[in-house]
């Protein structure tokens, strides 16, 4: 079912790495040669020329476009209390200091992997680079990402925004420190201006170093539940300014729920006008926002229909993965359209491939990503899955997944359930197993 022909059977033919054929069918085709998905084993999954896939959904590799791999799995060694946005930034830079650089770059090695098991093949990370605290803590982060990044290229793709934090006090040392990591090879500038002492003068700041660089823009915006707080109209302005349409994204955007219409209506308009891009983190805003009301709570998902409705391309990602920012998640992007799904009310049967594009092609545009999807000519990276439409895709959540990058098969998984006889005492445990290939 490749999304971008709207769904139904294929045979999909792969030579070099690229899809050579896609070719609609009107019934699924058996032939001799064909091996059924399910029943090749590892080794020869990887030798086997003719696959049937037994009418499962196929979809273009995953992009999860907001992630932060270097805090990933953190959680035991720092929690949140009180479960909100500020005391998860407190508690994480006080530790921070403590983390060695295998350390961090082993937490974001098993965060990427993992993502990749579930499909995903292009991951955007935003980084933590505490320099007001340490430089050398700050750079640690970025060299661990860095060294993680090669570990695990022939599996998953990975690009890195550092957040930049913007104190006038401190501009020319954050500069030089900011240009030293791109030349390394960051791939893009973060930032969360919200939160800085003067959001405007980070934000120019931000704009000037990403248009210098010529490198697009990636800014936490709005992550509050106050209505005031709307940083996206000084970030719009510059996006404007520097012509950079199409190169700037704003993830969150909490507040905008929180607005009255007309004023999210004037945003969301500008935002358009912009041409950025949106990326909503269902899962961790569901659990940071609203802490301190009663009775209605805020929840800040943004308004995702409305962006949608306007024109915004808006995709979903995975943001926190076990870490005092969301004790929760595995990277599994089914699992965050499904909460999109719930969250954004987009659950009617035509609202399934809306929430599938926010997986894949969206992101994909928003990542810069060219050549994708299902069609002859693009690159060979997708996931198979466990289902035979999209709808079944979140009714069931399928664990199994066959996973195919770069060339080759890089993960696989299978699931063998064995029910109680019931006319009988004997019961068999479930087995599974998987494995990167």
């Amino acid at each position: 079912m490749p999304l971008a022909q709207g769904g139904g059977l294929f045979k999909l033919t792969i030579k070099d790495g690229k899809w050579s054929s896609v070719e609609a069918q009107e019934e699924i085709v058996v032939s001799d040669r064909h091996v059924p998905i399910s029943k090749l084993n590892f080794e020869e999954l990887r030798t086997a020329r003719e696959i049937d896939l037994q009418g499962r959904v196929l979809l273009p590799g995953f992009v999860d476009v907001h992630m932060h791999l270097d805090k990933a799995y953190s959680l035991a060694h720092v929690r949140n209390r009180s479960g909100t946005l500020l005391e998860a930034i407190e508690n994480y830079r006080s530790i921070s200091p403590t983390f060695s650089k295998e350390s961090i770059r082993e937490r974001i090695v098993k965060a990427a992997l993992r993502a990749a098991s579930f499909g995903s093949l292009t991951l955007r990370s935003h980084l933590d680079v505490p320099l007001h605290l340490d430089r050398e803590v700050a750079l640690r982060t970025v060299e661990a990402a860095l060294e993680a990044r090669e570990i695990v290229k022939d599996f998953v793709d990975i690009q890195y925004f550092p957040m930049y934090f913007y104190d006038p006090a401190q501009q020319l040392g954050l500069t030089e420190f900011a240009e030293e990591t791109l030349r390394m090879g960051i791939d893009g500038i973060g930032g969360a201006p919200h939160l800085a002492p003067d959001p405007e003068a980070g934000i120019r700041w931000a704009l000037q170093l990403a248009t210098s660089f010529d490198l697009p823009i990636d800014l936490h915006s709005d992550e509050s539940d106050d209505p005031d707080v709307k940083t996206i109209d000084l970030y719009c302005d510059q996006i404007l300014n520097h012509n950079y349409a199409g190169r700037a994204t704003a993830g969150h955007l909490c507040s905008l729920s929180a607005m009255a219409q007309q004023e999210a209506d004037r945003l969301i308009a500008k935002m358009a006008e912009a041409g950025i891009g949106v990326v909503t983190l269902p899962a961790v805003n569901l659990y940071l926002q609203g802490r301190g009301d009663q009775g209605n709570v805020r929840r800040g998902l943004t308004r995702v229909k409305e962006l949608m409705k306007a024109g915004v391309p808006v995709a979903a990602a995975s943001d926190n993965i076990q870490d005092p920012f969301h004790p929760f998640g595995r990277g599994d992007m089914l699992q965050m359209g499904l909460m999109t799904a719930y969250a954004a009310h987009l659950a009617r049967e035509e609202d399934i491939v809306t929430v599938l594009r926010m997986l894949t092609h969206l992101p994909a545009t928003i990542a810069g990503i060219p050549e994708y999807g299902v069609a002859a000519g693009n690159p060979a990276g997708f996931v198979v899955l466990d289902a035979e439409s999209g709808e079944e895709l979140f009714q069931e959540l399928p664990a199994t997944r066959w996973v195919y990058n770069k060339t080759r098969w890089i993960y696989a998984s299978e699931l063998k359930r064995q029910w109680m006889d019931p006319l009988s005492n004997t019961a068999a445990a479930s087995l599974g197993s998987s494995a990167l290939l």
